[in-house]
């Protein structure tokens, strides 16, 4: 089957937050916003029950992967996966977290298998699932282990935000910030930027992209009077960047990086940790950045939003993100598509 006919797999995420009224909300304004097909791995009677709740008028059906894009246009196409408890909108319940996994779980068979062109995940309570077992920090890395499994070796997964005015990643990323000197190593910001500048081009068609390396210390260390690792970690990093043909330079102050002149410069940023680089994503691209995890070996977008339990079920939570990541999902698969018929045709 085209690729281009088949839908996105989007995952149903916590049943009590706001990814089903989301994921309902632009079925129902499908037309006007433009959104490419997406079947929803979920389970329906929850899906017709937040529809009631929330006043909208959403068919479903239930149907396979590779017919959810026909049936996109008359019905929402949905993947079951059955809640072991009612779900209640505002009250998480780790009773659904074994649902809820099988949800990504199943979301990403489907696109590796090629039955669906990529997944869009939307926002899990990690607590939620801790609470049942869950033996993953999140979403991204559980998804790599999923992918190391399909592939017969580890991964190392860029969570990378991406929004119209910023693409950033951070190194490390759900670690305490005390932990995050000894954690960070010139190996690890190679690998980052070696993957960053290989997925830009593969799925976002920037052959060369220029990335922007950020320091760890204020002022990118003060040449070693604010902290050594500056010099002695990342700098050697982005040397063997630059060694390998990579577009990267750095070490840059943080606090200077993110300006409008600043974000001229460069087509990606990479930033030490969590904070210092959602941040500025989300100060600058809150309602309409995307995540995104690189480095895997199919295409996974999701909102950069979290579950937001006190909106759901009141038809007050704003869909851009989720649009966003669907849009962009199917954007990055086109593009992929793309090159990988070039190199087909030309050899490589």
């Amino acid at each position: 089957m085209n690729g281009r006919r088949l839908a996105l797999a989007l995952t149903m995420g916590d049943p009590a937050g706001i990814g089903p009224d989301l994921a309902l909300s632009i079925w129902q304004n499908r037309a006007a916003l433009g959104v490419p097909p997406f079947v929803m791995i979920a389970d329906p009677g929850m899906l017709a029950e937040r529809a009631d709740l929330l006043g909208l008028q959403v068919a479903l059906i239930e149907t396979s992967p590779e017919k959810a894009a026909a049936n996109f246009a008359t019905a929402l196409p949905v993947i079951p996966v059955a809640l072991a408890r009612t779900a209640v909108p505002g009250a998480p319940d780790a009773a659904n977290a074994e649902a809820i996994i099988e949800s990504i779980r199943l979301g990403v068979e489907l696109t590796t298998t090629s039955r669906t062109r990529a997944v869009v995940t939307n926002p899990i309570a990690k607590s939620v699932l801790y609470a049942s077992g869950f033996g993953f920090p999140g979403h991204t890395e559980y998804l790599a282990h999923l992918a190391a499994q399909s592939v017969g070796h580890p991964l190392t997964p860029v969570m990378l935000l991406a929004g119209p005015a910023l693409r950033v990643a951070p190194v490390t990323i759900h670690i305490p910030l005390s932990q995050v000197p000894q954690a960070l190593t010139t190996s690890a910001i190679v690998e980052t930027g070696r993957i960053m500048a290989r997925d830009l081009a593969s799925r976002f068609g920037m052959p060369a992209p220029r990335i922007a390396i950020s320091g760890l210390n204020p002022h990118a260390g003060e040449d070693g009077a604010l902290g050594a690792e500056d010099a002695a970690v990342i700098a050697p990093a982005i040397a063997a960047l630059q060694a390998r043909g990579i577009n990267a330079f750095g070490p840059l102050p943080a606090d200077t990086m993110f300006h409008a002149e600043a974000r001229e410069t460069y087509d990606a940023a990479i930033c030490m940790y969590h904070d210092q680089a959602l941040i500025p994503a989300k100060t600058l691209g809150f309602h309409d950045s995307v995540n995104v995890t690189l480095g895997l070996p199919f295409i996974r977008t999701s909102p950069d939003h979290g579950t937001a339990f006190s909106l759901a079920g009141k038809g007050e939570a704003r869909a851009d993100s989720l649009i966003a990541a669907l849009q962009l999902a199917a954007k990055m698969a086109n593009t992929e598509a793309e090159i990988n018929i070039l190199h087909a045709l030309s050899g490589t």
